[in-house]
């Protein structure tokens, strides 16, 4: 999947997210990367790629309470 071609990924949101489709969506890219975007964008948004190691640490955080703003 080239970089600026995300039309083959399939996105997902957290069951959790709000019904007004404020939320942020996920998609496997290629084997070797993670893409998040805001939904309420769709394909004409801006999608953040990160690597699997990358996205593995950032989930590790939230899950760790290191982004809480408490």
């Amino acid at each position: 999947m080239s970089s600026s071609d995300f039309s083959a990924a399939s996105w997902r949101k957290s069951a959790a997210s709000s019904a007004n489709g404020s939320c942020v969506e996920v998609a496997r890219l290629g084997a070797t990367s993670i893409g998040a975007r805001d939904s309420k964008q769709g394909t004409r948004g801006a999608v953040l790629q990160f690597s699997a190691r990358e996205w593995s640490e950032f989930i590790g955080g939230l899950k760790a309470g290191d982004y809480d703003l408490s």
